[in-house]
């Protein structure tokens, strides 16, 4: 059962003493690939530089996650598009809009969601999206792009079912974390993930964050690791009335699609 996890941050400081650990458990646990998330400019090029060093397993993403936004300047913004270039970069982003915090000013967050907007219009790759407490927003904009070829995954998926609804109409996938194992926050995505058409699904852990409060027997410390992703691919088969290797099989090949992995697409 090879299954590939769409969003890891493996550039966090959690992870700089045992990265090689991380990884060997996570192939362990039969991950065959991971995309490695890019959240600011420093945070991209980590993700570029890891993915180059392991071309046959990771994969980046670049872009300025919401919350930084405020921080993105021009040159760190050539820069940022000058990755997104690059063989090792496979999606856009992690980018969008976050108003539950507002680390950044709104405004400020709009500009530069729709400087990710048209770059990955421009150079004909996927978005990787973030979107918390400002769906209309994020959906107005994404719809002034559908027009083009737009195409992503709105990543660790937590909303509503007219927000699931609104994305799936506009043919983008849906990423799946852990965030579906947890006992009241996650009970609204549990009845409604079996509504995500096969086709548009994805899986990932979104390490080190959202660690599945349903592991047993519980580990010594809560950062997430990719050798947990089978624990989402569980919960989903359980909440869809698929099985295991349904789910793991259709998800690669969903990743393998989106993100132009097409080595992994005859992975078992």
């Amino acid at each position: 059962m090879s299954l590939i996890d769409i969003g890891a941050n493996l550039t966090h400081r959690s992870f700089e003493k045992d990265l090689s650990d991380v990884l060997d458990r996570a192939k362990a646990a039969n991950v065959s690939h991971i995309i490695v998330t890019g959240s600011d400019l420093e945070s991209s090029i980590e993700s570029t530089q890891l993915s180059k060093q392991s071309p046959n397993y990771l994969s980046a993403t670049a872009g300025v996650h919401p919350h930084n936004s405020k921080d993105c300047k021009n040159q760190h913004w050539e820069k940022i598009s000058e990755l997104c270039l690059t063989r090792e970069v496979v999606a856009v982003g992690e980018c969008g809009l976050d108003y539950n915090r507002n680390f950044s000013p709104r405004k400020i967050q709009r500009e530069i969601f729709r400087k990710h907007l048209e770059l990955a219009s421009q150079i004909n790759k996927p978005l990787f999206l973030h979107q918390r407490d400002a769906h209309e927003d994020f959906y107005n904009l994404l719809r002034e792009c559908s027009s083009t070829d737009l195409s992503g995954v709105v990543h660790c998926f937590t909303d509503s079912e007219k927000a699931l609804r609104d994305y799936l109409d506009l043919g983008l996938f849906i990423g799946i974390t852990g965030w579906i194992c947890d006992d009241k926050r996650g009970e609204e995505l549990r009845r409604i993930v079996s509504f995500i058409p096969k086709d548009l699904l994805l899986i990932e852990t979104d390490a080190p964050y959202l660690l599945p409060k349903n592991i047993s027997p519980k580990p010594n410390s809560n950062r997430n690791e990719p050798c947990y992703l089978n624990i989402v691919v569980s919960m989903i088969a359980e909440c869809s009335n698929q099985s295991k290797s349904e789910i793991a099989q259709q998800t690669r090949l969903n990743a393998a699609k989106l993100f132009s992995l097409p080595a992994l697409l005859s992975a078992d």
